[in-house]
């Protein structure tokens, strides 16, 4: 039966659901897909004033509008859903989840396709807009706040405003739940070009230092820690514009003979741009000479202990 199928999704993807009566009663979403079927019933059937009425009615007691005239696959869900808006010719697929304030808007004044097909197993995140008769593929997820003009390949990610086109070869993204995973093609983007200034520089500054005459520092001289974060303020975080060490992210650096350990505090052990830092910090203490291994660590928690007094080694 559909309403039991639907009441088994919501309890498969929402686990703030306890009991069935719970699910029956206070899922203003559930409610608006079940008054939707009706209506589109109705519209069907060319009924159109009763469809309207009734989906009008649904609008006023759960926050939110779908179009008589919208098709909805089987299982769809739309979480807390206030705010939410399905135009006319939207079409969405099965097993779709749909968060509050999504809007599947047209673009168009006539009277043909202007409003986005949804495919099977389509994640839309909370305030995203999708406009326009475009298609988001099956399995594809779509970044809370997001807005979304053009077509959406299966099982790619779309994040930004416009949105942006990310491949599922490079998400991190496992789970419906998962907003914090979501990948920024255009940090992505901003930290390769950092990258690639990066190793300008460096290839700039042996190319001077060759016509000077001063080279690297001699392998038998090991680097101060006072030498490491001057290197280290040269390493920009691209989602802030700052150097790693003014934004307090270098909390200690310990010299071993020629090994340094390089510990780090960021504010999320999620944070997108952790290989990237890794691999820009090891470059640069590598590359200034002296020092033969570096190891840069990621602390959790720190705020216990006493991590973060500077122990120098010779």
């Amino acid at each position: 039966m559909v309403i039991r199928e639907d009441i088994r999704t919501v309890f498969k993807k929402d686990p703030a659901a306890r009991s069935t009566l719970e699910v029956i009663c206070c899922y203003p979403g559930l409610h608006a897909v079940w008054i939707h079927r009706i209506s589109h019933l109705l519209w069907e059937r060319h009924f159109y004033f009763l469809a309207r009425l009734l989906s009008h009615i649904s609008r006023m007691l759960t926050g939110i509008e779908i179009h008589p005239g919208a098709k909805l696959g089987r299982r769809v869900f739309i979480d807390h859903g206030s705010g939410v808006v399905i135009g006319e010719t939207a079409e969405v697929g099965d097993d779709v989840l749909i968060y509050m304030g999504v809007v599947l808007g047209g673009t168009a004044l006539e009277k043909t396709k202007r409003h986005p097909t949804i495919e099977n197993d389509v994640v839309i995140g909370s305030g995203a807009s999708v406009l326009g008769p475009i298609t988001v593929g099956k399995g594809a997820k779509i970044g809370s706040g997001s807005v979304v003009i053009r077509a959406v390949p299966p099982g790619a990610t779309a994040v930004g405003v416009p949105a942006r086109i990310t491949g599922p070869e490079t998400s991190v993204y496992t789970g419906p739940l998962d907003h914090n995973k979501l990948p920024d093609p255009a940090l992505l983007v901003i930290s390769q070009m950092l990258d690639r200034l990066s190793r300008l520089e460096e290839q700039f500054k042996a190319h001077e230092e060759l016509v000077s005459g001063h080279g690297k520092t001699p392998q038998g001289t090991v680097l101060k820690d006072e030498q490491i974060y001057s290197l280290l303020k040269e390493i920009v975080d691209p989602e802030v514009g700052m150097d790693i060490v003014k934004l307090g992210l270098v909390k200690e650096v310990i010299i071993e003979g020629s090994n340094v350990d390089i510990n780090l505090v960021l504010t999320t052990s999620a944070c997108p741009m952790i290989e990237y830092l890794k691999d820009q910090i090891r470059r640069k203490v590598l590359n200034a000479g002296g020092i033969e291994k570096v190891n840069v660590n990621i602390l959790d928690e720190p705020w216990k202990g006493d991590l973060f007094k500077k122990q120098i080694v010779y």
